[in-house]
């Protein structure tokens, strides 16, 4: 649509009364299904919230009343879509944290052995199994100088 166009009928349409825009919301859907234009994509609640509104104005609602349930759907949408992008920030930085490699966290010894070098643990614990070849520090030759 040209946007002078857009603008202008945009203008037309806030300074009308609710009852008169709802007629033409009537009409405009009427020149969808008569000429068979598929209107644009709406979301799942933006469908939901237009059933509501369609029900409410069959019930024959006063306009005010509608508009009013229209303005709080709108907010609940407004909500939605926050906690939605919330929930995808915190999907998005568990994945990222998955797919970060591995590193030994700060201030762990590597061998898994207490600091004290006691070989046992904080509840004093001596029969534990050793620690994995993996988590040994490599082994150095006798007599051998590079560090």
């Amino acid at each position: 649509m040209n946007p002078l166009l857009r603008d202008r009928i945009l203008r037309t349409l806030d300074t009308m009364p609710d009852e008169r825009a709802y007629e033409v919301l009537d009409y405009i859907e009427f020149l969808e299904s008569k000429y068979a234009t598929r209107p644009a994509l709406a979301t799942t609640f933006q469908r939901f919230a237009e059933g509501v509104e369609d029900t409410l104005r069959a019930g024959r609602l006063p306009a005010t009343a509608v508009a009013e349930a229209m303005t709080f759907l709108d907010r609940a949408a407004g909500v939605l879509s926050g906690v939605a992008a919330a929930g995808k920030s915190v999907a998005t930085d568990i994945v990222q944290a998955a797919t970060r490699p591995q590193g030994s966290p700060s201030g762990a010894s590597p061998s898994g052995a207490s600091p004290s070098g006691s070989g046992t643990d904080a509840a004093g614990d001596r029969g534990r199994a050793p620690a994995t070849p993996a988590a040994l520090p490599p082994h150095v030759p006798p007599g051998d100088t590079r560090a």
